[in-house]
């Protein structure tokens, strides 16, 4: 079916070029390479050191086989040109917990289960209803999962002598931090520093360059050389495997299945969330578009072969991914040959991988922890309406201090009672649509006997007028982001008719402002006729105001056409005696003269 048929088929029929493939394995390599200390930090981050003791596995190698094996998957059998999947960070806190409680082959079983959740969330169609989860609640549980990656990592960062597993809970942890300060070890502490401080300066200096990498390899020689003593992944975890293990079906009963039932739907949601996430993200940087479904059935089996092969949850990346989109990928080979690449730098360089100290490990996720936060979008939703405010901080709240998936339901709960709560202060909900022109569904729906209606006004040619009726929240935001699409060819000037928009939420100014990047990307210039006080005073707030332009943000239609035919540099149409423009302009005439 073409709704499954994956993007890696789709590109081959479409024919391929030198020139894409010379991209596409650059950009393979590329990432392949960024991937390297992610992958092995991922792992050890995610599985207790007791568990993996008890279960006779290596997690730096579980980090590894993941982005191999489900980095492979994901490119070949998914529905996006450019996504790169593994092991990510926002799955560490989870997998964490639930390895802490259940062991690792509780693990396996709870990925199992969430493997097959997402296949059928894809054969049956719901890739489209991500786009129902709002705004505050990701930001919310992903700031949150910042925070709680930054608290995983301060034993190893300053090298913290801390017997047995940290507690699992954020003030457990911090509390052990305070009672072990005088426990640490200065050359870790100067390691974690150093590599922190290299990670920085080369992405300040040399963003093109592999900060992660670098560190990685200077800490690694420094430490070697100079016989420092701090903790390495030798010290710690023994050998990494030379190889891929040979597929197994880990060991649990029905009991297990049952008890981790409720962690399976929480990997499952997290995994299609953040891949679709960033499917859509990758969209948005190279104009393609991704089949949700497609990509949700791959995820799924990822997810499925993963674990077979002694791995780890895995989904779209959205940092790898857009570094595989600015390196030249524009295929799923990019994809693959990064899987390729990690599989080839397990085999040949994982003896060496054994002398990389776990103190720059922890630098480099402390960095992950920073860029998945999105400080300044958190700072941004501080200033939307405050039920949106309360969504945010409650989500954030409850994934630091309590577990996600309590998080995830709340924040939702919370948001769709306050959704209902504004649909009942407001009528006349509709979707975003195009004013008709020129045929009988505009008499039928009453478009001619508008007074205001675009059929009763001159549009130049080179100009697309669109309105939004209704309410402008997370349920309709989407539609905003398709538009530009619908139009074969992009318009000098885009209007939006805001006049029957009595509210906007946080996630309709996030669309609105992803809609105006993409209209500048275009070379369209957007203007926005209409706007009432509350969303004027919410654009205002957050300044998309500025980002538009005083001038791009009319009163009424017809000053939009007026700032249209300005931009196109077109003669100005004089408006009849009587139109609502003309008696304004009169009024204020009349109030500027002398008594």
């Amino acid at each position: 079916m073409p709704r499954y048929l994956p993007k890696s088929i789709v590109c081959l029929r479409e024919g391929y070029s030198l020139r894409l493939l010379v991209g596409d394995v650059l950009a393979g390599v590329t990432v392949g390479i960024i991937a390297l200390p992610l992958a092995i930090a991922f792992g050890i981050a995610s599985i207790p050191s007791e568990v993996a003791a008890r279960a006779g596995i290596s997690p730096p190698a579980a980090g590894l086989f993941t982005a191999v094996v489900a980095g492979f998957l994901i490119s070949a059998l998914g529905g996006s040109r450019v996504q790169i999947g593994g092991p990510t960070a926002a799955f560490i806190v989870i997998v964490f917990n639930v390895a802490q409680e259940f062991g690792y082959d509780g693990l396996c079983a709870a990925t199992l289960l969430a493997g097959l959740i997402i296949v059928a969330l894809g054969l049956c169609r719901f890739g489209a209803m991500i786009k129902f989860i709002p705004y505050p609640v990701t930001t919310g549980f992903t700031a949150g999962i910042a925070v709680s990656i930054f608290s995983t990592q301060i034993k190893d960062f300053c090298g913290l002598a801390i017997p047995g597993d940290l507690p699992g809970d954020f003030v457990g942890k911090w509390a052990t931090y305070f009672a072990h300060t005088g426990a640490y070890n200065p050359w870790a502490l100067g390691v974690g520093v150093g590599s922190l401080l290299l990670i920085v300066v080369v992405r300040r200096v040399a963003p093109r360059l592999p900060g992660a990498i670098l560190a990685v390899i200077a800490a690694a020689c420094a430490v070697h050389l100079f016989h420092l003593p701090v903790e390495t992944i030798g010290s710690r975890f023994g050998d990494i495997p030379h190889a891929l293990p040979v597929p197994r079906l880990p060991q649990f009963d029905l009991e297990t299945i049952r008890r981790v039932i409720p962690s399976s739907i929480t990997i499952a949601l997290l995994a299609s969330i953040e891949s679709l996430l960033s499917a859509v993200v990758a969209d948005g940087m190279t104009g393609y578009r991704h089949k949700a479904d497609c990509e949700l059935v791959a995820q799924g089996l990822a997810n499925i072969a993963s674990v077979l092969f002694g791995g780890l949850p895995a989904t779209g990346a959205i940092a790898r991914t857009t570094a595989n989109i600015k390196s030249g990928g524009r295929t799923p080979l990019a994809g693959i040959v990064h899987a390729l690449t990690l599989l080839f730098c397990m085999l040949v360089l994982g003896p060496l991988a054994v002398h990389i100290p776990l103190a720059t490990l922890a630098a480099v996720l402390l960095v992950v922890a920073w860029n998945i936060s999105e400080v300044d979008h958190f700072r941004t939703l501080l200033k939307a309406p405050r039920s949106d405010v309360a969504v945010l901080l409650t989500t954030f709240g409850l994934t630091v201090l309590v577990d996600l998936p309590t998080a995830v339901g709340v924040g939702l709960v919370l948001a769709s009672l306050l959704f209902m709560k504004r649909m009942a202060e407001v009528s006349n909900i509709q979707a975003i649509t195009r004013e008709f022109e020129n045929n009988d569904d505009a008499l039928e729906l009453g478009q001619l006997k508008d007074p205001n209606s675009v059929l009763t006004r001159d549009v130049p040619s080179g100009v697309e007028v669109y309105e939004i009726n209704g309410p402008f929240f997370f349920g309709v935001a989407d539609r905003l982001k398709d538009t530009l699409q619908q139009i074969e060819r992009p318009p000098k000037v885009f209007i939006l008719r805001m006049r029957r928009v009595p509210a906007v939420d946080a996630t309709g100014l996030h669309a609105l402002e992803e809609f105006h990047a993409k209209c500048r990307r275009q070379g369209t210039t957007l203007i926005l006729a209409g706007v009432h006080a509350q969303p004027l005073i919410a654009f205002t707030r957050v300044g998309f105001t500025d980002l538009v332009g005083s001038d791009n943000m009319t009163e009424n239609l017809d000053d939009a056409l007026d700032r249209a035919r300005e931009l196109l540099r077109l003669p100005a149409v004089p408006h009849p005696p009587g139109s609502a423009p003309e008696v304004a302009r009169q009024a204020a005439r009349n109030r500027r003269r002398p008594n």
